[in-house]
């Protein structure tokens, strides 16, 4: 099981000593507004963690993989997120 928003959440409380119910606040307090930046297509930079990019795809050609059918795929937004190199020095052990 991967990391959830309730151990975010427990580990808040532990580290600052905080109730639950307030750290549970702050978590979605963060997220809330991480939320709206991406949703009016800001980027959201957090220094030593990574970028979250909303960006446009255009119209592609596709197949149904079920049918072998040509079909095409509209224009979308993707969220993609990009690792910081603090980060990535982390996760490779350095």
């Amino acid at each position: 099981m991967g990391l959830t928003k309730d151990h975010i959440v427990d580990s808040i409380r532990n580290r600052l000593g905080l109730p639950k119910i307030k750290s549970a606040k702050i978590v979605e307090s963060i997220l809330e507004i991480i939320k709206k930046k991406l949703e009016n297509g800001e980027d959201v930079l957090i220094s030593g963690f990574g970028k979250f990019c909303v960006k446009d795809k255009r119209q592609r050609r596709g197949r149904n993989p079920q049918t072998g059918e040509d079909l095409t795929l509209g224009e979308r937004k993707v969220l993609i997120f990009r690792c910081s190199t603090v980060l990535r020095e982390r996760i490779k052990g350095k």
